[in-house]
């Protein structure tokens, strides 16, 4: 399974940086500065923990389906090759 727990740290932390960066570029107050950093953090956690929610629910469908082919190509593989022993047991008689 895939490891998707530093997803939303990830992008809160990207979003923070961003969010940084224009705040110091336009010479913003430090009090203004420190709200408007705290919300865009605490909103782009939820994105990214709504994002990882997403990822593990796609990951989960694509490794049933992976799972669900390689049983039905197992049985038919091996109902195949009880086949061929039967027909070379027919064959020696």
């Amino acid at each position: 399974m895939m490891k998707t727990n530093a997803i939303p740290a990830i992008i809160m932390l990207l979003a923070g940086l961003v969010a940084s960066v224009a705040g110091i570029g336009a010479h913003m107050d430090v009090t203004d500065f420190m709200k408007m950093l705290l919300a865009v953090l605490v909103i782009f956690y939820v994105i990214g923990w709504g994002a990882k929610i997403v990822i593990d629910k796609f990951f989960a469908e694509t490794q049933e389906e992976e799972t669900t082919d390689g049983e039905e190509s197992g049985e038919e593989e091996d109902d195949q090759a009880d086949e061929d022993t039967a027909d070379a047991g027919e064959k020696e008689e």
